[in-house]
């Protein structure tokens, strides 16, 4: 059965492969080869231009110009000769190091140093830089740039909807009134804090051979500086340099970035399920699309299922990313190799996250509040003025003002009229029971249209 959309193994590849296509540049098999390319074309000409070691003279203006096409340039029919050599080698990086030597082959400065390819590397050297330069590159121009989307959407719906009210269900149950825009800026706020965290994680790699202690290096050029450069060569390549590891960089970075992904991924989870709730409440509307079918057999429904599909695929990414942080910090000694197919997984833990996101800025984009709705709601629960009523008697001293509203209203309705004529009867100045009077649900709402606004 040859592989296609529809025979695809993974939805990512499959039902939803046109919504991830972002990641797929990083991620991919193709992906980890050109970095992979990259990092070992930038160690050879890092060690002609700056080592200043006479067995490799700096590269000439083309030669240099070539290297740098070859990295830019990189396709996957290259990654398809890399794999061909690798049928042979059994070894990937030993299979791109083969190729890079083909490749260059007519290139006469390079083959005079073609033994600087890959020296005093180990395998890990490679692979630990190519997939911090993944990382960083698919999180900052594909999954960040997803989370603005969701972020300004959100801060949209709080600015257009500050001053909408609407009764809180603490408990699923009446309390204090807020208003819709507000609870859409409690989750851009959230969110923007958790985007932050996600950007703030700084990508860590290794470059110091077999055991992390420049062995290879030192045997060669014992007196040579070996990890004032190697630092320099890691920075250079816009991550941190880790200067105590093992065989392989430790990848703690890397589980702070799934963490922080996965309580961004919460965040959105949590949102995603009110926004659920408050459509069933009535709360919110969905806009028609044309042709969409709701149910096979009840054709009245409007389903929330985007909401529904995020919730479903975050659930998902979160379990990757939090196996991924749990296990890749650990392992054996100074190398076991279970982090290998773990490492292969990171675009799909990152996949669904993205996945989840256009999910929730389909619906988001679909939301039109019901103010009708919101206001009935509202007006059916005067019991929730008995905290001001209650709140304003403390004031003044009046005694048992809590235990008085409590049992007036609590497990009971109470009409407007009843809840009037008891303010009615207070010893508190005439302007502060002018004002409890003229109070409703509805003008409860404190300092949430505010707040709304100034997200």
């Amino acid at each position: 059965m040859s592989v296609s959309a529809l025979t695809a193994l993974s939805p990512l590849d499959g039902r939803y492969h046109g919504k991830v296509g972002g990641l797929r540049d990083h991620f991919s098999e193709h992906g980890l080869i050109r970095n992979r390319v990259r990092v070992e074309v930038e160690w050879l000409k890092a060690l002609a231009a700056d080592a200043g070691l006479a067995e490799i003279a700096p590269f000439s203006a083309a030669t240099v110009a070539e290297l740098d096409a070859l990295v830019a340039g990189f396709s996957p029919d290259d990654s398809e000769a890399v794999k061909a050599i690798e049928a042979t080698t059994n070894h990937d990086v030993k299979a791109m190091e083969y190729w890079l030597k083909k490749r260059l082959g007519h290139n006469a400065e390079v083959m005079k140093v073609s033994e600087f390819i890959h020296f005093a590397c180990t395998s890990e050297d490679i692979n630990n830089t190519s997939h911090a330069l993944m990382l960083k590159a698919g999180r900052d121009e594909v999954l960040l740039p997803a989370v603005d989307k969701v972020i300004a959407r959100f801060r949209e719906l709080a600015h257009q909807l500050a001053d909408l009210p609407m009764l809180s269900r603490t408990h699923g149950q009446p309390a204090s009134p807020t208003t819709l825009g507000k609870e859409m800026a409690n989750i851009a706020a959230r969110l923007m804090r958790a985007r932050a965290q996600i950007a703030a994680v700084s990508l860590t790699a290794k470059f110091n051979g077999a055991v992390g202690n420049y062995n290879a290096h030192l045997s060669a050029w014992p007196e040579f500086d070996w990890e004032g450069f190697n630092r320099r060569f890691i920075e250079s390549l816009g991550l941190e340099f880790n200067p105590y590891t093992i065989q392989i960089e430790p990848h703690d970075a890397m589980a702070e970035l799934y963490d922080a992904t996965a309580r961004m991924n919460t965040i959105l989870l949590d949102a995603c399920r009110d926004i659920w709730m408050y459509i069933s409440l009535g709360y919110f509307k969905q806009r028609l699309k044309e042709g969409e079918v709701g149910s096979s057999t009840m054709p009245h429904k409007v389903n929330p299922i985007d909401f529904e599909n995020a919730e479903g695929n975050l659930g998902i990414a979160n379990a990757m990313l939090r196996h991924f942080s749990e296990k890749l910090p650990v392992s054996r000694m100074q190398r076991d190799l279970t982090d290998s197919t773990v490492l292969r997984n990171m675009g799909v833990g990152f996949g669904h996250t993205v996945l989840a996101i256009d999910s929730a800025l389909r619906g988001l984009g679909k939301l039109e509040a019901e103010p009708a709705r919101l206001a009935a709601d509202l007006d059916d629960c005067w019991e929730v003025l008995a905290e001001p009523v209650q709140t304003v008697m403390r004031r003044f001293a009046i005694e048992n003002p809590y235990e008085q509203l409590k049992a007036m209203t609590r497990g009971k309705g109470i009409t407007r009229e009843a809840l009037q004529s008891f303010i009615a009867t207070l010893a508190i100045p005439q302007s502060e029971r002018d004002r409890l009077l003229a109070m409703t649900p509805a003008s409860y709402i404190g300092k949430a249209a505010e707040l709304a606004r100034a997200i």
